[in-house]
Parts: C-alpha cells; sequence; structure tokens
C-alpha cells in the first residue's frame, strides 16, 4: 500500500516525539578537572548509570558526552523493556562447548538479564522517576509458524531462570491482544512493558548530578592514550587525566574509540509516531496495552505512547543514509500492512538513532589494565544497558577481578574483514527484507 505525502501532519517534525516531553539537555562550558579517578566515554545510560554507582561508592566520575547529554539512542528508542530475554534465542554455542556447558551459560546469562530490568525498577522506584512505567508486558509476535514453535520450546527455560512469567498465545486467540491477523501466534512476557525513555534518561542524569557526578557535554573524545598512573583524554576543550576509563560509546563507536571500532557494528533504526488516534481506534490496535516485538529477521516493534493516544512504531527501515522524511513513509507503509484500520492516518514526527550490534549478538563488559568498555546493546538497551554501566561501576569501585556478571566474558569477538566500516548492510538487510517477505508469503 503505498504512501503519499498526505501522511504528514501539519508541524511534521524531523526529531524523536520524546523530546516533547524531555529534550537532551545543553550543559555549560565548566571546565574539566585535570584529573578524575573515572573517566567515561560516552553519556547515554551506560555511561549516566556506571556515573552514578561510581559516586554512590564514593569513586570520583566525570562523564564526557560528544553532543547534548542523552541525544543518541538512549532518548531514541521505542522505550520496551523486558529485561533482555532476547539473550536466549540469540545464544550461540561457543568452540568445544558441550551442550550442558552452553545450557549453564545461557542460564547464568539468562538470570543476569532478569536482574537488568530490575535494576532500573529499583532505580525508578528509588529516585522517583516519572517516566511513564507501564508494566503491561510485551508481545513477540510470531512471523512464521516455525518461529512459535522455536519459542514454545525455549518456555520452560526461560522462566525457569528469570521472572518473565512468560507464556504463550497461539494464533486464534491473538485477536484479543493485537487488531491485525498478519502473525502466527505469540510469545507473552507479561513481566515487561514500556515507558518513557527520554524521561528516564533524565531521572537518571539528575540522580547521577546529585550523587555528584560531573557531566560534560560537547565534549569529543578524539583520543585517549596511556600515560603513568593512568591515562590521558585528548579533547577540544582540553586534556584530562584519569586513572581508568570506561568507554560507553556503543552504536556511536567511531574511529577514535580505537580497535572497538571493529568490534560493534552500528545499525541505524527508525521510528515515527502518528497523530493522536480516537480512543477505540487505538484500543483496536492494541487493546490490552503491552508493546510488541516481531520474530522477522529484520524487526519492527510498535506500543501506544504513554497517554495511550498515538501509535509508536519502529523498524530497521533503511540500510542506507535516509531522510525522516524517506524512512517515515517505509514505515507508514509497514504500519498499515499491520493495520489497515490506521489508513488515512498522518505522521506527526519521524526520527532515527544507531543501536550497536556485536558479532555473537551478545552485550559485553570487558577491558584491561584500567581501561573498561561496556558495549553491544543489540537492539535490547533499555533495562541491559543501564546494568551494564551499573555493574561495571561496581567492578571498579570494588576493584574486583573475576567477571561481575555473566556479559563480563573476555574480549568481544571479531572479525578479521571488518574494520568499522559498514558499506555491506545494504546487501545483508536488504536480503533479509526480502527473505522475510518471501517466508511470510509461503506461510500464509
Amino acid at each position: 500500500m503505498a504512501a503519499s505525502t498526505d501522511i504528514f501532519a501539519p508541524g511534521f517534525q524531523r526529531r524523536p516525539y520524546w523530546w516533547e516531553a524531555y529534550e537532551p539537555p545543553e550543559t555549560g562550558e565548566d571546565a574539566l578537572p585535570a584529573r578524575v579517578d573515572v573517566a567515561i566515554v560516552g553519556g547515554g545510560y551506560t555511561g549516566i548509570c556506571c556515573a552514578l554507582t561510581l559516586r554512590e561508592a564514593g569513586v570520583d566520575a566525570v562523564v564526557l558526552e560528544a553532543g547534548r547529554p542523552g541525544q543518541g539512542a538512549s532518548t531514541r528508542s521505542g522505550g520496551q523493556m523486558t529485561g533482555g530475554v532476547n539473550v536466549q534465542k540469540k545464544a550461540l554455542a561457543a568452540v568445544g562447548e558441550s551442550p550442558a556447558e552452553r545450557e549453564a551459560r545461557l542460564s547464568a546469562r539468562l538470570r543476569d538479564a532478569a536482574a537488568s530490568m530490575r535494576y532500573v525498577e529499583s532505580l525508578i522506584e528509588r529516585h522517583g522517576i516519572q517516566c511513564g512505567w507501564q508494566k503491561t508486558g510485551r508481545l513477540t509476535a510470531m512471523w512464521l509458524p516455525q518461529h512459535y514453535q522455536a519459542w514454545q520450546a525455549r518456555m520452560d527455560q526461560l522462566n525457569a531462570c528469570t521472572d518473565s512469567h512468560a507464556r504463550m498465545i497461539p494464533r486464534e486467540r491473538l485477536g484479543r491482544e493485537i487488531g491485525s491477523d498478519i502473525y502466527h501466534g505469540a510469545a507473552l512476557i507479561e513481566h515487561a512493558g514500556h515507558l518513557h525513555p527520554a524521561q528516564l534518561y533524565g531521572g537518571m542524569l539528575a540522580a547521577a548530578r546529585r550523587a555528584g557526578a560531573r557531566v560534560h557535554g560537547n565534549t569529543h573524545v578524539a583520543g585517549i592514550e596511556r600515560v603513568a598512573g593512568g591515562y590521558a583524554l585528548r579533547t577540544a576543550r582540553g586534556t584530562l587525566r584519569a586513572g581508568q576509563v570506561v568507554i560507553a560509546t556503543n552504536g556511536y563507536t567511531g574511529p577514535d574509540m580505537g580497535e572497538l571500532r571493529r568490534k560493534v557494528v552500528p545499525i541505524a533504526t527508525y521510528m515515527i509516531a502518528t497523530e493522536e488516534l480516537a480512543p477505540d481506534l487505538a484500543a483496536s490496535i492494541l487493546p490490552t496495552n503491552r508493546a510488541v516485538s516481531e520474530s522477522r529477521r529484520v524487526v519492527n516493534h510498535y506500543r501506544l505512547s504513554p497517554d495511550g493516544r498515538r501509535l509508536l512504531f519502529g523498524g530497521r527501515a533503511r540500510f542506507t543514509p535516509a531522510s525522516e522524511e524517506t524512512t517515515a513513509r517505509l514505515l507508514h507503509r509497514a504500519m498499515l500492512r499491520r493495520f489497515p484500520q490506521l489508513a488515512g492516518t498522518r505522521i506527526t514526527h519521524s526520527w532515527g538513532g544507531n543501536v550497536a550490534m556485536t558479532l555473537d549478538a551478545m552485550p559485553h563488559i570487558g577491558g584491561a589494565e584500567g581501561l573498561h568498555y561496556a558495549l553491544g546493546c543489540n537492539g535490547s538497551g533499555v533495562a541491559m544497558m543501564s546494568y551494564l554501566g551499573h555493574s561495571l561501576g561496581r567492578k571498579i569501585a570494588e576493584q574486583s577481578r573475576g567477571p561481575i556478571n555473566a556479559f563480563d566474558m573476555g574480549e568481544i569477538p571479531g572479525h578479521p574483514f571488518y574494520f568499522g566500516n559498514t558499506w555491506f548492510l545494504f546487501a545483508i538487510g536488504s536480503w533479509y527484507q526480502a527473505r522475510d517477505a518471501y517466508d511470510h508469503w509461503r506461510a500464509r
């Protein structure tokens, strides 16, 4: 179903809908300190939660953000939170690993994935963060019948290792949850939901600052050099020395971060917000107000806005740079395929941001000799990256030498032919999109 220029509402905006309620703040030009215990490069969820944990442990911490604090994925995401249960379907067997060893490793990751959601919920409660958190559950909508079968086989382990309260919903009962007949059933994660990601970030930032963390925006780190007693971080605003450094740049990890650029693959993801819907129309789409993500290779996801008046629809609309108008048309077309009842609905906001994929599809904590990193949200960043930042802060404060959790597992795997240039994404992404369409057609 083709979209036209009529899809754009008057006053259409090329920026996140979330910024209407909380916009990443401008920061002052306070002078950088000459020296700090820990310098954190990247001011999203990961960096801010790391700084908060360090300050609460009495460790001096400074956050250096290239732009405005939180202007990246932390205030651009879909705001779905499940505790990272997606690690189960992404886990790969290690070389030489027995089935029992793989299951033990996966169970440990699931337990820590569940802990990530509990951590964010504790922050919301402890600091009184008003972020529209609605624990209404998350649906993984099945694109193919075999996806339903695969998820069904994972239920016992998922529920044994987490407090997800997960169950399967067959296709014939899915109409009570989603106003679309395009799917082959769903997996319901009851202990999940959605929130306002920008307001969550604003609450985290305020908590870190109250604890004494210093956050410097517009402070791009152009280089990190090992020196006596720690590291020198070179910025356009001067050089700062730190005993230890944390890299928390995730989907915005550039060449200035050295070899880490070769370990993460930044992938752009996009979103649109509809104009306000009639209450009965909104209820026809998501009557139980759950968040939804699909089991496709090239994922689409959606949910209602915190006030229940708009549909927020996202996905990997393009694998090459594109305007907000172009990605809005593509997402609008995908939205209408799922919900024809939205024909004539216009778009008020269109935006994009980067997620960070790793070659083993797992988030990672790692590093050595005082240079640490927490990277690789793999599309599930709200809870996981906040938790990894907190975990890394704990590890530094406790001067721990062993793994702090199941994602602290050594070096991120790389590939000899990947140097940080994502030229291949267009070919791979287009192939996956074609496979998704063909497989779904065959399964009708």
